[in-house]
């Protein structure tokens, strides 16, 4: 596999000398342009994400390439923000070997980039979760983990319907993750007959939470709901929570469960419940790819999105037996049944290729399978 990354900074005969060598190998390699977090507050996940990315990229070339040629990844630091994620990705689009994209996990960035990604015309694997990326005309957008109005519905029927709790407390973060998930869940607990007695808004990468946890404490609530966009964020909630002795069940988005957000929460987070799309017990894909992920970088992975959106590009380049991007929208299009580490692939017409979540519970730091929902309507 070969990884090429534009460095900020640098000589003029280090940019010719990359240049030449990316021209030599134009017609040897397939390009996949990868906006990630490199730097920033969420730079951590960026790279078990990229670590998901080389080991399909490795397999991909094991097994053949695409059209016989090798995958080459193209990154771009997006900096943990969404201009930066604007940035990162106007670079790759400037070049014209790339046929296709590696987007964001975070959804918030998936939006900034949009309008530069229809302009652009090449499909783009995402990883965010905010249902409404796939339904504003966008035909680029490809997502690979399961959209929120699948995790809120998980969310609320095991709150109401397993642990038997009717004071919801609901803490989502402002952006479009956050706000996306904070709709499907209200929207969700109506139709159980469910009034959430909070609805409590935090701005990304706040350093202290004490205002949101005191205004759950006070809302006797005897559950919470969550979705934390940035892990740090929701291990600081986690801690706070314990400090100031607020003891109810918590469900929260998959952050929850991040090795990330547990090695910084720590024992705060113990006895909690997740949304999970990735759960290594959940399928024998996903048992594979966290026993490849350990192998080669001696820690458990998280995440198997990244690793799963590379394979759906080589099947659908290789199925459609081009890099045209018409023809591989309409071959991802058509994939179905295609078992990944997060599921089995059955794409609709809106880009969505999963549609359902599994539920988790953080067992003394042990993440344990408890069961997984499908969704068929």
């Amino acid at each position: 596999m070969s990884i090429t990354r534009r460095a900020a900074l640098g000589s003029v005969a280090a940019v010719t000398s990359f240049a030449i060598i990316g021209r030599a190998r134009a017609e040897d390699t397939i390009k996949i342009g990868v906006v990630t977090p490199l730097t920033g507050a969420v730079a951590e996940p960026g790279r078990i994400q990229m670590n998901s990315l080389r080991l399909a990229a490795d397999k991909v070339n094991a097994e053949g390439g695409i059209l016989g040629r090798k995958v080459e990844l193209v990154l771009e630091d997006d900096q943990s923000t969404n201009p930066g994620a604007v940035l990162a990705f106007s670079r790759l689009a400037q070049q014209a070997d790339i046929v296709a994209f590696m987007g964001s996990i975070r959804s918030t960035q998936n939006n900034a980039m949009a309008p530069d990604i229809i302009k652009t015309g090449k499909p783009v694997m995402i990883g965010g979760t905010d249902p409404s990326l796939t339904h504003q005309g966008n035909p680029w957008f490809f997502r690979c983990r399961p959209n929120d109005s699948y995790s809120a519905r998980v969310i609320a029927d095991f709150g109401l319907n397993t642990l038997k709790k009717e004071k919801w407390a609901l803490v989502c973060s402002t952006d479009a993750f956050g706000s996306g998930g904070q709709k499907a869940l209200t929207e969700n607990l109506a139709k159980l007959k469910i009034t959430p007695v909070l609805t409590q808004g935090y701005t990304n990468t706040q350093a202290d939470f004490t205002p949101v946890v005191l205004a759950v404490k006070q809302s006797g609530a005897d559950v919470i709901a969550s979705y934390f966009t940035n892990e740090p964020d929701c291990a600081v909630f986690a801690r706070q929570l314990r400090q100031l002795g607020v003891r109810v069940p918590w469900i929260g988005s998959p952050s929850i469960q991040s090795p990330v957000t547990r090695g910084l929460a720590k024992n705060a987070l113990y006895g909690t419940y997740a949304v999970a799309d990735f759960v290594e017990d959940s399928n024998p894909q996903a048992k594979a790819f966290g026993d490849a992920y350990r192998a080669r970088y001696k820690e458990s992975p998280d995440s198997g999105w990244t690793y799963d959106g590379l394979m759906v590009l080589a099947k659908a380049m290789n199925d459609a037996k081009s890099t045209e991007p018409a023809k591989v929208r309409e071959a991802i299009l058509a994939i179905r049944k295609l078992p990944g580490t997060e599921g089995e692939y059955n794409f609709d017409q809106n880009g969505d290729g999963l549609h359902g979540y599994n539920i988790v519970i953080n067992d003394n730091d042990t993440i344990k399978f408890q069961k997984h929902i499908e969704f068929t309507d």
